[in-house]
């Protein structure tokens, strides 16, 4: 950590660079003899990452920023926000700090947050931010959690964990197994100091892999972010071996769609099938990922279009975990009836159809975007069909 970086004049000159072309400043001689372009160029690169991901640290004066590989692997802001509603009680130990995103948000629902992270420069850099930020419930140690849980003889209220989804060859992995710490095989470690453990995974994580590696496993958490989902977390409580509860999120801002169920639920449920009517629904993506396709037709009372599908359909508009469409008409998949949208303009979404949305704009000539959202699906009775809708409900409906 260069503290010559937090002078107010170099401070000026991350700004004023802040949306140049950043080889300009490689290229260039530093105008500070303690400071190398390079160093200069990762402070700028790093601020700029986190205008939209990390409002508080973007808008805080004097922030030192990590490389920008730490704030990619990072919590966005409003993601760390929402996990921090999770937990409650008097200590937590986030026992892979990193950044300390995620201690920063815990530090405001928690009395003592302990921050562990094993590299010592990122470390450094967390616990000087954190006195930036006006933090003073956290104690940074620069150490490995599992080291720091076995240095001690305490219970905490909460244990948290994000492994590093990375290798050293800096590819990506998503299996647990293959996550830097191995959380599976010192679970028995984890339950030794608390009843409660979160655990970020990655996104990709299969929930039945998942299922099959962790133990005592109460929640699991999807996070999605504008329709993208950015976090699976998984609540485990020491002996727990009642129902799974899976809870969803989609935060639009300001809205929120949520959708919760019991694994179990779903397993147990058939759906209502039928024809598509007069609104169209396509779930979130935290839905999707959660595996919830039965269960939205039954506790929403939508027809499915299809056991495969994942394509919903009502008479009358409900509340629904996505995007809600007014269907203008059923085109059958048939040559003849294809030749009227040669040449168009439409958003193509394709849900259990044989070809792909390249495939159908090329064959078909269908320049993307505008108003008209074009469903390539398949039916109730195994018919291919295109739903053309729209996001525009009529007044009258």
């Amino acid at each position: 950590m260069n503290k010559n970086i937090l002078n107010t004049g170099v401070q000026d000159f991350i700004l004023k660079y802040l949306n140049t072309d950043i080889m300009s400043v490689i290229l260039k001689k530093s105008p500070f003899p303690e400071i190398t372009p390079q160093e200069l160029a990762e402070q700028i690169q790093a601020k700029k990452k986190c205008e939209k991901k990390l409002p508080t640290w973007f808008q805080t004066p004097k922030i030192y920023y990590p490389n920008k590989l730490n704030i990619e692997q990072s919590s966005s802001e409003i993601a760390a926000e929402n996990k921090a509603e999770l937990v409650g009680g008097k200590t937590l130990v986030d026992l892979t700090g990193g950044m300390g995103v995620d201690t920063y948000a815990f530090s405001k629902k928690i009395e003592k947050v302990y921050y562990c992270e094993i590299d010592e420069n990122l470390s450094e850099i967390a616990a000087y931010n954190f006195g930036v930020l006006g933090v003073e419930n956290v104690v940074v140690t620069s150490m490995d959690g599992f080291e720091f849980l076995r240095c001690s003889n305490r219970e905490f209220d909460w244990l948290y964990l994000d492994p590093s989804r990375r290798l050293e060859n800096k590819n990506k992995v998503f299996l647990l197994s293959d996550c830097t710490p191995n959380v599976v095989e010192h679970l028995p470690l984890l339950f030794e100091h608390s009843k409660q453990i979160l655990v970020k995974t990655s996104p990709l994580l299969d929930l039945t892999n998942g299922l099959h590696q962790l133990t005592n496993v109460k929640e699991i958490h999807i996070v999605a972010v504008k329709n993208e989902v950015k976090e699976v977390l998984w609540v485990l409580q020491r002996g727990y071996l009642g129902k799974i509860g899976v809870k969803t999120i989609n935060i639009m801002e300001p809205k929120v769609q949520s959708f919760d169920f019991y694994l179990s639920e779903e397993k147990n449920t058939t759906p209502l099938l039928g024809p598509p009517l007069t609104f169209l629904y396509e779930p979130n993506t935290a839905v999707l990922k959660a595996g919830a396709f039965k269960l939205l037709s039954k506790k929403l009372m939508v027809y499915k279009l299809h056991d495969h599908s994942h394509l919903y359909t009502s008479r009358k508009q409900v509340e629904f975990p996505g995007r809600v469409f007014y269907i203008d008409k059923v085109i059958p998949y048939r040559k003849k009836e294809l030749k009227s949208l040669m040449g168009t303009q439409a958003n193509i979404t394709v849900r259990n159809f044989p070809e792909s949305v390249s495939t159908i704009r090329i064959k078909y000539k269908i320049r993307d975007g505008g108003d008209v959202y074009l469903f390539f699906t398949k039916l109730q009775n195994d018919q291919l069909a295109i739903i053309k809708a729209s996001k525009n409900i009529p007044m009258n409906i």
